[in-house]
């Protein structure tokens, strides 16, 4: 819930150019503007660089500003903290969380691992900083296969927070993988049975699927990637009809790129349009221009934690 006094403020800003004063910002603060696929069109339409996690990754690794503000949840800003630690990195709501992050807990998941101390610790990017700090290896759905063949087969792999992407990775690689049982709670929404009642209304459509999907909806895709892999399949695929089984914010990006084609959101259980992020949602464009006028929320992490985390983000980006 938005406080009084920040509903007030938001309030405020009706009479602003968001755009014009965001640009205005982002000049005299020499910042850079990172935004998630998943985030509003309009937030898409002013950054700098829309991407996923990886790319988004890779971005802020290379930044020369001195100012990232990141448009996205949590565990990317901490992301830009940690490879950034001497500049500014904000984020429009520090709320903006992940119900794969939320869902795996630092404390219960250094439990697991002791259990297991032979095996390396591979865990998506969708974590927090501290999950990260126990982890061997990060990755993200861009990478995760690529960098799982590079580990020796005769050496057990931990794989965390994201149960559904885990199978889609045993299966691809045929690598055993022991899993923490989390999963991001848009992409398990999706509903099998609503799904193939919306294919065989539109019998032409291909279906383009995140691997965060359940097993039961992946079967029905015609391609499983990650949102960067879908949004460059549909623009190269000689098919104009398509149904997205990820959150609904690729579209904006799908659209743009390929106006002459159409897409279609998959649906949860019953044909309900539960596509969206409640999270990625909570930044507004408003927020957007409070954080950069004020200059917080600003992320910040103890040198340890970032130095333990920073790690496994580093062999990520080398065997990307």
């Amino acid at each position: 819930m938005i406080a009084p006094a920040q509903t007030e403020n938001l309030a405020s800003l009706a009479h602003l150019d968001l755009e014009r004063e965001i640009a205005t910002l982002k000049r005299e603060m020499n910042a850079v503007i990172l935004t998630h696929y998943y985030q509003e069109s309009e937030i898409q339409d002013l950054a700098d660089f829309v991407g996923d996690s990886l790319q988004l990754s890779q971005q802020a690794a290379a930044t020369q500003a001195d100012v990232i503000v990141f448009a996205g949840v949590l565990f990317m800003a901490e992301t830009a903290k940690i490879l950034n630690p001497t500049k500014l990195v904000l984020l429009p709501d520090l709320k903006a969380g992940c119900s794969l992050a939320d869902g795996c807990p630092a404390e219960l998941f250094k439990t697991f691992c002791a259990r297991h101390p032979d095996h390396l610790v591979i865990s998506y990017i969708n974590c927090s900083a501290e999950v990260k700090a126990l982890s061997d290896i990060i990755c993200t759905s861009s990478n995760a296969e690529k960098i799982i063949r590079q580990i020796p087969t005769d050496k057990p792999i931990l794989f965390a927070p994201d149960q559904h992407l885990g199978r889609y990775l045993m299966k691809k690689t045929g690598r055993e993988l022991r899993l923490w049982p989390g999963s991001c709670m848009v992409h398990e929404l999706f509903s099998e049975k609503s799904l193939v009642q919306l294919k065989q209304r539109h019998p032409q459509a291909l279906v383009l699927a995140h691997p965060e999907c359940t097993e039961a909806v992946l079967r029905h895709a015609d391609y499983i990637g990650s949102t960067t892999g879908i949004l460059n399949y549909a623009a190269h695929s000689p098919a104009t009809e398509f149904i997205v089984a990820t959150e609904s914010g690729i579209l904006h990006q799908m659209e743009k790129a390929c106006p002459d084609k159409k897409f279609i959101s998959a649906p949860g259980e019953g044909g309900c349009s539960c596509s969206e992020c409640p999270h990625m949602k909570l930044n507004t464009m408003e927020k957007l221009y409070l954080c950069m006028r004020d200059r917080k929320p600003e992320i910040t992490l103890e040198e340890g934690l970032r130095q333990r985390a920073l790690q496994p983000i580093i062999r990520m980006l080398e065997m990307s």
